[in-house]
Order: structure tokens, then sequence, then C-alpha cells
């Protein structure tokens, strides 16, 4: 099983701004769940904790193996929900992980 974390920052000049574009966020990844073959679970959180050091949203999935997050990576879902975030994300962070 192969884990993949991705954690992001978005643009926002309030609060409420930033809100927004977290739930757009996850509302376009969660969108992919049974269209990928091989993502076996998908769910993306919005943190709540407004820490200074807190990133605003996470994405967490599990694949059946490293061919399917390869594909995953490529997959024409997938390229659009990226192309549809562009200039949303302010920063970006990934784990991949085998277990």
């Amino acid at each position: 099983m192969i884990k993949h974390i991705v954690i992001w920052n978005v643009r926002g000049e309030s609060e409420e701004e930033r809100k927004a574009s977290a739930l757009n966020l996850k509302l376009r990844f969660e969108g992919l769940i049974g269209e990928v073959p091989g993502l076996v679970s998908l769910e993306v959180g919005i943190d709540f904790s407004r820490v200074p050091y807190a990133c605003d949203v996470v994405l967490y999935s599990e694949f059946t193996d490293k061919a399917s997050l390869a594909a995953y990576a490529e997959h024409p879902a997938h390229l659009r929900v990226r192309q549809e975030l562009e200039g949303v994300r302010t920063a970006r962070y990934q784990v991949d992980y085998e277990v």
C-alpha cells in the first residue's frame, strides 16, 4: 500500500477568502474519487487550528502500488484538477511512503 500526503497553503487576502480557496481545493480533489484506477481512498481536510505553523489543507490518499501513484500523477482527471487550481496554492509539501 502506498500513502500519498500533500499539504498546501492557499491564497486569500482574508480568512474568508482562504477558507473559500481551501474548500474549492477540497471539493475538486474529492471529485477524483472513483475516477482514478488504483486510488483506494482519498480524503481532504481543512485546518481549523490556525496556529502560525499550520498549513491550510491536507490531502491523504492511498494507492495500491507505486505504479498506480505514478499513473495518478498523469491521469487526465488529476491534471484537470491541478490546472483548475493553478494560482490557488501558495505552498505545497508532499510525502509518499510505502507500508
